[in-house]
């Protein structure tokens, strides 16, 4: 395959048991896990690790001591990595770069540097596609201003790939899902329906070009937007969908938030993808998660189906306006439910 290529007789798609956020852990299930590795508490008087498990945030932050008269600043360090969300080796690199950058974005920072995390069946698939993939990362890493410093490869029967990052924030002025607060309005910068438009292209292999541009499309603006507009909570959306992130902040800022599903934006082709039975496990599996909290009122069941699906780098959700993103709903003081939809 040459670097201009653009299309592959192997579908890497099929050389995956999900694809893209989809395949995560269910978040119950991840919950069960994580809830006995929380801080001791002979160690919550250390305030240099300012985000971590507690919330179940989109990364962790630290805080590096002032020296010099210099202003402090904050690590924000991630990693992400997926099966293949398409065919195309070098969009799937696009991807899952954006995707992993994105959880630096998500909480107000830029990302200086990441190292590739890599799997690949090597018996299997030619090399040359490994390359394409890892091309696709750097680009899109030079896009961000973002150093590519290496990173870790393993021999495995299925093909993964994502990056660890690491990037700087002012510690001031981060954005967290547990900042949020009644009055504020919920932006959201990306349409849904990655999930299921990826899920019709694994099943069909039909192309889906406004899919692709809006995954490989950074974070970057939004966050920079976000933060010009004072706003100190926000979230990215992925395979937890646009509902279960929602309840995570909204659980993390004790508040409920209200959806009006009327004015959240969805791809071209989503809803004839949900109608058609292009729906992922785990999305059906975010549903079934937020269920008990969530008050869906008369939300018919292909609109359910599309709030809690498993996007793959989705954009960020933001308790403020951001200037041309969707204002979708907004956080209320908590009530029964930590989300409603009307």
């Amino acid at each position: 395959m040459t670097t201009t290529e653009r299309d592959t007789p192997v579908r890497l798609t099929q050389f995956a048991h999900g694809g893209g956020c989809a395949c995560k852990i269910p978040p119950g299930e991840l919950e069960d896990v994580l809830g006995g590795l929380l801080r001791p508490a002979m160690a919550a008087a250390d305030t240099t690790l300012l985000v971590g498990l507690d919330t179940g945030d989109d990364a962790a932050v630290v805080t590096l001591p002032a020296a010099g008269g210099a202003p402090a600043q904050a690590v924000v360090s991630t990693a992400d990595f997926f099966t293949p969300v398409v065919d195309d080796p070098y969009d799937w690199g696009r991807i899952a770069a954006a995707n992993a950058l994105s959880d630096v974005y998500a909480m107000g920072g830029r990302p200086i540097v990441a190292v590739n995390l890599l799997a690949w069946p090597r018996d299997v698939l030619p090399f040359d596609l490994a390359r394409e993939v890892l091309r696709g990362g750097l680009d899109i890493a030079t896009e961000a201003g973002c150093h590519v410093g290496g990173g870790h490869s393993v021999d495995d029967p299925e093909p993964k790939y994502g990056m660890a990052v690491t990037g700087l924030a002012d510690p001031a002025r981060l954005l967290r899902n547990d900042a949020g607060r009644p009055g504020l309005p919920l932006s959201l910068t990306k349409p849904l329906g990655l999930g299921v438009l990826n899920n019709r292209h694994k099943a069909t292999g039909e192309r889906f070009e406004q899919a692709v541009a809006t995954m490989v499309a950074l974070n970057r603006d939004a966050s920079t937007a976000a933060l010009a507009a004072g706003a100190t909570c926000a979230t990215d959306i992925t395979g937890f969908g646009l509902l279960g992130h929602l309840h995570k902040l909204a659980r993390a800022s004790k508040v409920t938030a209200v959806i009006d599903t009327a004015a959240v934006p969805y791809l071209d082709g989503a809803r004839e993808a949900v109608r058609d039975g292009y729906v992922s496990g785990g999305t059906r599996r975010n549903l079934e998660w937020v269920a008990p909290s969530t008050d869906f009122g008369d939300t018919d069941a292909d609109t359910r189906l599309l709030l809690a699906d498993a996007q793959t780098s989705g954009g960020l959700l933001v308790a403020g306006e951001v200037p041309g993103a969707p204002v979708v709903g907004e956080l209320v003081v908590g009530g029964e439910y930590s989300v409603v939809l009307r």
